[in-house]
């Protein structure tokens, strides 16, 4: 069936509406937990003089190269995350719909998780074409302070030294982090509340709009902190090879690089900074929901 005009109408308010939450979620949370990513950065990027762990390792930056180094590469941060959020949760909620629609209810609730998976690794793609640019700068910043003195310097820099494909030869690998990370997320978070909904009304009788404010809010922490260990988890070995990408050599291709970082870390070397990433991704995604469903909430 076609789309009519007033089912368009909904769809680009949709999305405006998701996305402008998911923006504002991703840019403020990726924002606050900069310095616990510099230091994860760290960890990745030089296992042997941080091998003490987050707190050592904040430490001996701070020591070493002042409290102001935990704040390197805030504005690709800044920039990149709110891009990269707009286009993750207002595409996610677009293409749900949009799959859903071409199957029947009944079937739609039966293949909800392949539908969600379908939508989230749709919507991350795009986000993460945009994102890796902005990924590649902040990385360098992190990984070598003295490659430039801000944002845009750096950013004109590695164009200046690598051309266009200095931007993306981490493409590969923050897709094969990012897409299990957000279909993780989304995934989980949707079963957690389909959960949570089905336990309120069979033990109580309640529906979600019964509940107050406050315990809505209990609702969000709580299944935003579970999507968030869980999506760290699934998508921490990818994240550490993107860390190792921006200062590996890729003149006989990405997939051999990347290829060269497996064996050479090893399956305990991909977890690397395992334990950082836990508190800070469950610390953004808890955040992000909350900032999220609010946004959604207020333009409903």
């Amino acid at each position: 069936m076609a789309a009519t005009n007033n089912d368009s109408a909904f769809s680009v308010r949709n999305f405006i509406r998701c996305g402008m939450g998911g923006a504002l979620g991703c840019c403020f949370t990726h924002v606050i937990v900069v310095p616990m990513d510099v230091v994860k950065t760290r960890l990745q990027t030089d296992p042997i003089k941080y091998n003490k762990g987050m707190v050592d390792g904040m430490k001996t930056i701070i020591r070493e190269e002042g409290s102001m180094m935990l704040l390197q590469g805030l504005g690709a941060t800044t920039v990149g995350y709110a891009v990269q959020g707009f286009f993750k949760f207002g595409l996610y909620e677009v293409f749900k719909k949009k799959i859903s629609a071409q199957f029947s209810e009944e079937d739609a609730k039966a293949y909800r998780i392949p539908i969600w998976v379908t939508a989230s690794a749709i919507a991350e793609t795009v986000g993460d074409v945009a994102l890796c640019p902005f990924e590649a700068v902040r990385i360098r910043q992190v990984s070598d302070p003295k490659f430039a003195s801000g944002f845009f310097t750096a950013f004109t820099r590695l164009y200046r030294e690598e051309g266009f494909k200095g931007f993306y030869k981490g493409l590969t690998p923050i897709i094969l982090k990012q897409v299990p990370y957000t279909a993780s997320q989304f995934v989980t978070y949707e079963l957690a509340n389909d959960y949570f909904n089905k336990y309120l009304y069979r033990t109580r009788g309640l529906t979600r709009n019964d509940l107050s404010d406050t315990q809505k809010l209990g609702v969000i922490l709580g299944t935003g902190a579970i999507s968030g260990v869980v999506a760290s988890v699934a998508s921490h070995p990818a994240d550490t090879i993107l860390s190792k990408i921006n200062q590996e050599k890729t003149d006989g291709g990405v997939t051999k690089a990347i290829g060269n970082i497996v064996k050479r870390l090893g399956v305990r070397g991909l977890f690397l900074g395992v334990e950082a990433r836990c508190v800070m991704v469950t610390t953004l995604v808890t955040v992000q929901f909350l900032i999220y469903d609010g946004i959604k909430l207020i333009f409903k």
